[in-house]
């Protein structure tokens, strides 16, 4: 009987075991079977909402089920809008290139106001009557005070927002054909710091104008596309060694002053020259080999173009992405002019524009706030 028992009790055991290992390959089985797509949801939302908006596009491509997630947790910048300034009155347009709409604001604060430079949805501007600087918000009606400072033709630009400790205002003014007067203050300063520079290239003009502040550093266009540079730090002021960039044929005829643009992008900074009979021509500036050089595609990056002021945006709506976005409207106020690199073409077609005669202080481009219908 003990024996029996015994056999059984081993028989039992062999089944036990036999059955564990059958379930455990079928389980490997199982497991080789399932792939990425069958991630948890909470878990593939998690890791889609992680990536960059390029990465995120890239993996909506791996399956349906994937596309779907990556679409609903995807994240779009959104569009600058361009802001008109009336010739009287208070009454401001705000056009949104990425809807096609247009938003109306009354601003009487900016009454008799000359708008100079615009960053993360702040004005700065000068009221001629009595030399006042300052900057303001019209999403939010906020206004922060600088000191006084009689302005003439000198362009101005500001490194970031004003409620920012780092805020540098830059202006510059020709003084002599090769002495410029470089003027900066900030906010809860008492007064302007002004200092004149030698050009260091006499041969280069002093006339200067597109600021863009890039990386720490203040840069400028002189009129035949020299460029400056300053560093508020050190107060130090130089022209690049740097060959201008080849423009259109005939740019300078009408297109000198205003035919070109510059922005930068996460560093970089880039400059469109624009001719009534030829396509767009944007270079990117190699500092380490002190060169220009022509780009073909803009890697889906929008440049926002206008004489004030270009901003430069990325992960916008898919049809905006690797254009030049104009100030500039067409049919009756119902889209702007803008140059697609994609299709190598402008839209709506044939709408080069000779922005020679563009007047140059009638709009600039302004980013809003994420939920900026909430304020107008």
């Amino acid at each position: 009987m003990a024996a029996t028992k015994k056999r059984k009790l081993k028989l039992l055991a062999e089944m036990v075991n036999g059955d564990e290992r059958t379930a455990s390959e079928d389980g490997k089985g199982r497991l080789e079977l399932q792939t990425w797509s069958d991630l948890p949801l909470e878990l593939l939302e998690l890791i889609l909402s992680n990536l960059t908006f390029e990465d995120n596009v890239r993996a909506s491509v791996v399956c349906k089920r994937w596309h779907k997630v990556a679409i609903s947790v995807r994240v779009m910048n959104q569009s600058p809008w361009l802001m008109y300034i009336p010739k009287s009155g208070c009454l401001y347009e705000f056009y949104d290139p990425s809807e096609r709409k247009i938003h109306s604001l009354e601003l009487p604060e900016l009454r008799g106001c000359r708008v100079c430079d615009t960053k993360q949805g702040w004005l700065l501007l000068y009221r001629r009557r009595n030399h006042l600087v300052f900057f303001f918000n019209p999403f939010t009606r906020e206004t922060i005070n600088l000191p006084s400072y009689e302005l003439a033709y000198e362009i101005m630009a500001f490194s970031c927002a004003p409620t920012s400790t780092n805020c540098v205002v830059f202006s510059i003014k020709h003084v002599h054909p090769t002495v410029v007067a470089i003027s900066t203050c900030h906010p809860g300063a008492s007064e302007w710091t002004i200092v004149n520079h030698r050009n260091r290239l006499p041969f280069v003009s002093s006339i200067w104008d597109k600021p863009v502040f890039c990386s720490g550093l203040f840069y400028c266009l002189s009129l035949t596309g020299w460029l400056g540079v300053y560093d508020p730090g050190r107060r130090y002021w130089k022209v690049l060694a740097v060959p201008p960039p080849r423009c259109p044929e005939n740019f300078f005829v009408k297109n000198w002053w205003k035919g070109k643009f510059m922005t930068e992008h996460n560093g970089d900074l880039l400059v469109v020259y624009t001719s009534q009979n030829k396509n767009p021509m944007i270079y990117k500036l190699y500092r380490s080999e002190l060169a220009w050089k022509e780009m073909e595609s803009l890697r889906g990056v929008t440049i926002f173009a206008s004489f004030l002021s270009s901003l430069s945006g990325a992960n916008l709506p898919g049809i905006m992405r690797n254009s030049v976005y104009f100030s500039k409207f067409r049919f009756f106020g119902k889209r702007c002019i803008s140059y697609s690199f994609d299709d190598c073409r402008y839209y709506p077609r044939k709408q080069q524009y000779d922005w020679g005669e563009q007047p140059p202080f009638e709009n600039i481009w302004i980013e809003p706030p994420r939920h900026a219908l909430s304020s107008i």
